[in-house]
């Protein structure tokens, strides 16, 4: 088990008249105990935190705000030169900055590898960012210290990074993708996404908080007793908020049961207090869960409004924020009702989410070397999904990270770094190219003001990105090109389609579905199609995209003809890969029967 880093800090411009006895009536005045030692030198101090949401809070509370004996302080995290290197730490950010805006300028300084949002009881966002090179991470601080986004002034620390002086992993750690899925693993080898907790996070009302927790935390007991679940009322977030988020953790039924309970609880109380006649049920789900939980033309959402006899609802897509990447789906109706209608919407929700895991981690199986640290921000339609819960739960009582990669998604779901999962260890990638459609309004979007939008999508994606030329005035979609390796074509790819999602170039109940051609060498398209279409329809099956290889094409100049790939975001990729794949074993055998023939005729002679 990794042993939880202390995070340094330090204090500088004293006088020499500070003791150590000063900083600590100082700290702990402002509710900033300090657990440690002071270690005092001349001029300077150091102090321990365990915690690093209470050494943000101790930087913000003290540096250039507080005297000691006549001398303005300045806090700052401790990192030794030989620990300053990519990693850094960007506070003061506005919690309504979009995900676009802050991605953009994190991308204009290098190639950004991770993003992580730490979880703070500042009303600004504060996040830990990972830069390809040390270089970047230098630039990134010189440049955005002090940058003025609103009136808000972002402030910027090197943090360590502990990969700068660790040894490397043990050799099992290295193997593929293995280690990201040893760490609990039945010996069954049961799969697993079946493991997975999936907490059901609801939204109620303050006033009846006190009720839900009881005289003496009593009635929240009971309820955890019962239901065998882990029960969060998040009272510190939005304060001053009319609701205060809940997070239940326990298997299906614990939730459904624990969910029930406190319905029938705030009913209680709004029946004794005449506070309300009806309480709805809100449920907040993450952004990329949604679609799938309305389905196609709103089919999901209507069936079980028709089961269960309630009226549902799901806030829009513009109330997204850094700080607020779940929906709220709020569902009116009996008590009896609306927890019906929960379990059927826990139970959509719980599969897409088992989709997700299963499908991302195909993804680095499928892509040779695919490095998922370097994906960085997905937008909020791929964005990191809820993390599952360290040891006895550590993880539940703080809210879900919005602001991550596919990266730390991988690892809140696995619990191992993907760094070293998946290292690079296989030589550079080949250029691919995808031809991607767009719908022909969504074009500005992608372009975005001066071409800002495209250039920093391709900067951040490593690949050449061009749009083609309509076809026709009255052309209903535009051809994007995108050229790169596979990473890059997962990154570029996963972008716009959240793009789209974002702009609402899409209807809210349907999943952004887009149609991707790439080509393939004219002698393997049989390979792809399969004796009598057996391959195609596998292909089908297996990754839940249309996959079609027009019939009577005629090859190009390069011999190449076009397959044609219709699908959601994962779907897609995952069939690109796959196709590629058999590709790549066809080129392989064409490579060895052209090597072996030349060997059979000289032997033949």
């Amino acid at each position: 088990m990794k042993r939880r880093r202390m995070n340094k800090l330090y204090i500088g411009n004293l006088s020499p008249a500070a003791t150590a006895e000063d900083l600590k009536q100082l700290f702990g005045e402002r509710k900033l105990p300090l657990a440690g030692q002071v270690l005092l030198k001349s001029g300077y101090a150091f102090v321990d935190y365990p915690d690093q949401n209470w050494a943000i809070r101790a930087i913000e509370t003290l540096s250039g705000k507080v005297e000691l004996h006549g001398k303005v302080m300045e806090v700052d995290y401790s990192v030794p030169k030989k620990l300053r290197s990519r990693k850094i730490q960007i506070r003061n950010i506005p919690p309504h900055l979009q995900w676009e805006v802050l991605d953009g300028l994190l991308a204009q300084y290098g190639t950004v590898e991770n993003v992580e949002q730490v979880n703070t009881d500042t009303e600004t966002a504060v996040v830990n960012v990972t830069y390809a090179t040390k270089e970047e991470a230098k630039v990134a601080i010189e440049k955005l210290s002090g940058h003025q986004f609103e009136n808000y002034s972002f402030k910027i620390s090197y943090i360590p990074d502990e990969e700068v002086s660790s040894s490397p992993p043990p050799q099992r750690s290295r193997r593929g993708g293995h280690s990201s899925r040893e760490r609990g693993s039945s010996p069954g080898g049961s799969s697993q996404p079946k493991q997975l907790e999936f907490p059901l996070r609801m939204l109620v009302p303050t006033q009846f908080v006190g009720a839900i927790i009881g005289k003496e935390g009593l009635t929240i007991k009971n309820l955890t007793k019962q239901t065998q679940s882990k029960v969060d009322i998040h009272r510190k977030e939005n304060a001053g908020a009319a609701e205060k988020p809940i997070t239940i953790h326990a298997t299906p039924e614990g939730c459904s049961e624990a969910c029930r309970m406190i319905l029938d609880i705030m009913q209680k109380e709004a029946d004794e207090t005449k506070s309300a006649e009806e309480i709805p049920l809100k449920i907040l789900a993450h952004n990329s869960l949604v679609g799938r939980l309305i389905g196609k033309e709103g089919r999901n959402l209507k069936k079980i409004e028709q089961d269960t006899g309630t009226k549902i609802t799901i806030s829009p897509l513009q109330d997204l924020t850094i700080y607020n990447p779940e929906r709220t789906i709020t569902v009116k109706g009996s008590t009896e009702a609306c927890s019906k209608a929960q379990v059927e919407i826990m139970k959509k929700l719980r599969e897409a989410y088992e989709n997700d895991v299963v499908a991302v981690n195909q993804q680095a199986n499928l892509i040779p070397g695919l490095n998922l640290n370097a994906l960085g921000i997905f937008s909020t339609g791929l964005s990191m999904l809820p993390s599952t819960p360290g040891a006895r739960g550590a993880a539940a009582a703080t809210p879900y990270h919005p602001f991550a990669s596919s990266s730390a998604y991988l690892s809140g779901l696995y619990g191992a770094p993907p760094g070293s999962a998946f290292p690079h260890q296989h030589p550079l990638p080949e250029q691919e190219v995808v031809n991607l459609f767009i719908p022909t309004q969504a074009v500005g979007a992608i372009i975005g003001k001066k071409g800002q939008h495209i250039k920093q999508l391709a900067r951040f994606a490593g690949a050449s990105i061009k749009i083609a030329p309509a076809e026709g005035p009255d052309a209903s979609e535009r051809m994007v090109i995108i050229t790169g390796p596979p990473e890059a074509q997962f990154k570029a790819q996963g972008r716009i389609f959240g793009k789209l999602k974002e702009e609402n170039f899409f209807n809210p109940k349907e999943e952004v579905k887009l149609e991707a051609h790439i080509k393939v060498p004219s002698f393997a398209a049989g390979r792809v199609i399969g004796k009598g279409g057996k391959t195609v329809n596998e292909l089908q099956n297996l990754t839940s995209a249309e996959v079609i290889v027009p019939r009577d094409q005629t090859p190009d100049e390069n011999e190449e003809v076009i397959v044609k790939i219709i699908g959601h975001f994962f779907a897609s990729q995952t069939a690109q890969r796959k196709i590629r794949e058999i590709v790549q074993q066809v080129k392989q055998q064409e490579q060895k029967h052209a090597q072996g023939a030349p060997a059979a005729q000289q032997h033949s002679k």
